[in-house]
């Protein structure tokens, strides 16, 4: 058979455990993070965790529905709306990283590290002190 006109990858998986692990790997990102997982798992996922934080951008009842549709469990929901589509605000795109992370030791399977590009807090506000604490006697 050829492979014309085929999008996707099947990750040799039928398509309701495919669709499960796409799901099950995208809520992980969500909550950690960052995961870590075989190269063609990254791959695939990274565009449907694009699509989700286009949902959560749109800031309606549709966007969120969508999210609820993919995303496994409420907190994965509301972690996307309240941290992390404010955070990918000014982002048009490239939300994650995907870093290879050597072979897995028990099959040689290729690893990669797949991250969240969360804008970085500025210096000045991390050694500014927080507003009611009490600052440290130097010794």
């Amino acid at each position: 058979m050829h492979r014309h006109s085929y999008q996707g990858k099947k990750l040799s998986l039928a398509r309701d455990p495919r669709r499960a692990l796409i799901r099950g790997q995208v809520t992980a990102l969500v909550l950690y993070e960052q995961i870590q997982t075989t190269a063609a798992k990254a791959k695939t996922i990274a565009p449907y965790f694009e699509r989700l934080v286009s949902y959560a951008k749109r800031r309606n009842l549709a966007g969120q529905r969508a999210l609820r549709q993919v995303l496994l469990g409420e907190n994965a929901v509301q972690k996307m709306i309240q941290e992390l589509e404010p955070a990918f605000r000014a982002r048009k795109g490239g939300y994650t990283r995907t870093i290879k992370a050597g072979n897995r030791r028990g099959d040689n399977a290729p690893m990669a590290v797949v991250g969240l590009v969360l804008p970085e807090k500025s210096a000045k506000a991390e050694l500014e002190p927080k507003a009611g604490a009490k600052p440290e006697a130097a010794s």
